[in-house]
């Protein structure tokens, strides 16, 4: 097993995530999506507090502050990521605010230039995420070193696809500051486990029980 996640490092991430910062709780839609949710369904679904399928402007702040922002970048982040993908993941009949994401199409939010382990619907490709480490992981097997995520941000970069490298880097600096272990180390099952956002619920256990959290202005 890899080093255990460190909560304390997210409050030094210095730019938000477009999607690797949903984590996973998602009961009770399993229906809009066919066959369940899929990986990207419930890595989304942690932001939604209150499970009605809906991300807010507010819950994405409360999640933010749940996982150990502070004020600044959890509203930053807020902004720029229901800002980015309410319009994107919204149903041609939604009447409600524009910022609102609604999870049954998170995956018309995806971006270029990245990793390919999510495929066009959402769902993990194990195939793409084993090619992850075999590719990049040449100083310690099933691990990632800081420069070894540059290599792997160069080596995906679409030309021109300035969005795409945007918010495939703002996720793998974010997830290599939380995730890493004393030793600078990104581990193969910590990854993993942001993909279906275990990783995040783990880091903010109360986070979906509003009744056990009280969060701070």
């Amino acid at each position: 097993m890899g080093g255990a996640p460190r909560r304390s490092a997210m409050a030094a991430a210095a730019a938000p995530s477009s999607l690797l910062l949903f984590a996973v709780l998602f009961v009770g839609r399993a229906a809009a999506y066919g066959d369940g949710p899929t990986e990207l369904h419930m890595h989304a679904a942690f932001f939604d507090r209150d499970g009605d399928g809906v991300v807010t402007l507010s819950e994405t702040y409360g999640a933010f502050r749940a996982l150990g922002f502070g004020f600044g970048v959890s509203s930053a982040s807020a902004a720029f990521i229901n800002g980015a993908l309410g319009s994107k993941c919204r149903p041609e009949n939604a009447t409600s605010s524009k910022l609102d994401i609604y999870i049954e199409d998170i995956q018309k939010g995806k971006h270029g230039s990245d990793t390919g382990s999510y495929d066009a619907e959402g769902r993990f490709v194990q195939e793409k995420f084993e090619e992850i480490f075999a590719k990049h992981a040449n100083t310690v097997p099933d691990a990632l070193t800081s420069d070894e995520i540059d290599q792997l941000l160069q080596a995906n970069r679409q030309p021109g696809d300035y969005a795409g490298w945007a918010g495939a880097e703002g996720e793998w600096k974010i997830l290599y500051s939380l995730g890493k272990d004393k030793d600078g180390l990104l581990h193969k099952d910590v990854v993993r486990s942001v993909y279906d956002g275990s990783l995040f619920h783990r880091l903010a256990p109360n986070w979906n029980s509003p009744e056990k959290e009280k969060l701070s202005a």
